[in-house]
């Protein structure tokens, strides 16, 4: 199978790209931050849109193929049967998870996440007049149900307006997680959702990294146990480098306090084009899936031996899922933020770790989705800013 990851050096790639990952810092820069792939194009994906940019089917999109082909995928890599009725398109997952957290929780209340997590939760409930409750991961990665249980009581305790308030707290869960690569158990989401029952929490899953697992199985919330309570945001932008493309798919369990629907016009923002790219790579596209997930899988590895050549200081447990890596540079002595380190003495760019949480000091993020050849290149720039 031919290479669908970067094969050519980063000056030859940066002109094939536009885009924040590639643009925002100097030519010199490698970048390994942002969730992009630097991968060729998905076939299938190429050829629908091409097709109807030929066509000039570049209206508003009816959205019912959208959520039939989402709802395919799910029912035959999942085993999930998602219900069509109480699903709907939406711009993207984040777009999405911020009506919902409008929709479940009161102007002021808390939402609580389990840092280190997805950085981007941190300035969505902040945009949506709500504030940030911390339940941390443990230091394996894995969600705390002790840490949650005091933290979903003190939300409730606190997060009302006494007898004003209308809605409960929410909980943000990334599954798989971002930017641990951690993959939660069936076991774990349960107890999760036992305790969101308990305290009345209403968990919104942001589960866009579930088409790529290496290891373990991806268990989708709304399947478990207790998991009919939430509501789930799936999309296939990461897997299928579709970021661009925006569309994304809101899926509400059967007893969720978001209802049946979100509102209509929560569906307008999603491109009528990118919910045709989706459709494409849900029914057409995984054999591309398969070939990059094996290429990252070997990248996730290749790392691990780089770093243990060349960084051995440096923490890094092999990514189960994601095509991200996650590693603790503490003993390195480089402050909070080794990212900006790395960047300024070794021109290479990753996610600084305190965007992620306060647990993410000391830490940053590195895309595994490039080539060998730059992964290799970047660690060299790391010990070298290190020497």
């Amino acid at each position: 199978m031919s290479s669908t990851l970067l094969t050519g050096d980063a000056a030859t790639w940066r002109h094939r790209r536009t885009g924040v990952k590639w643009g925002l810092y100097a030519a010199d820069v490698l970048p390994l931050w942002v969730a992009e792939m630097d991968a060729e194009p998905c076939e299938p994906v190429v050829d629908a849109v091409t097709a109807a940019m030929r066509r000039g089917d570049t209206g508003y999109p009816l959205g019912d193929e959208f959520v039939e082909a989402g709802a395919a995928y799910a029912a035959d890599t999942w085993s999930w049967t998602i219900d069509r009725h109480r699903s709907s398109p939406v711009a993207d997952v984040m777009i999405g998870l911020s009506e919902l957290v409008r929709l479940v929780t009161d102007p002021g209340g808390p939402v609580v996440v389990s840092s280190p997590v997805y950085n981007a939760f941190f300035d969505f409930v902040d945009m949506t007049g709500r504030r940030v409750l911390d339940a941390p991961l443990t230091p394996a990665g894995r969600l705390d149900a002790e840490v949650l249980d005091r933290a979903f009581g003190e939300a409730r305790a606190g997060g009302g307006r006494g007898s004003h308030a209308l809605h409960g707290p929410a909980y943000l869960l990334c599954n798989p997680q971002n930017p641990t690569g951690t993959v939660h158990t069936r076991e774990e989401l349960e107890s999760l959702a036992a305790l969101a029952a308990r305290h009345d929490v209403t968990v919104i899953a942001d589960e866009i990294h579930a088409p790529i697992v290496h290891d373990g199985t991806f268990t989708p919330y709304l399947t478990v146990e207790g998991g009919e309570r939430g509501v789930s945001l799936l999309s296939a932008s990461k897997a299928w480098n579709l970021a661009g493309l925006k569309a994304a798919l809101v899926v509400r369990g059967a007893e969720s306090p978001a209802g049946a629907r979100l509102h209509e016009v929560h569906t307008h923002g999603a491109s009528h084009v990118g919910q045709i790219a989706a459709i494409a790579a849900w029914t057409r596209g995984r054999d591309w899936l398969a070939g990059v997930t094996a290429e990252i899988d070997a990248n996730r590895n290749l790392l691990a031996r780089l770093l243990s050549q060349h960084l051995p200081s440096i923490g890094y447990a092999v990514p189960a899922a994601t095509y991200l890596a996650w590693l603790d540079c503490r003993a390195l002595g480089l402050g909070d933020d080794p990212a900006a380190v790395f960047r300024e003495r070794g021109q290479v760019a990753f996610s600084p770790g305190p965007s992620f949480g306060e647990s993410g000091r000391g830490f940053v993020r590195v895309n595994l989705a490039t080539s060998p050849a730059i992964i290799t290149e970047a660690v060299d720039r790391m010990a070298g800013a290190v020497a």
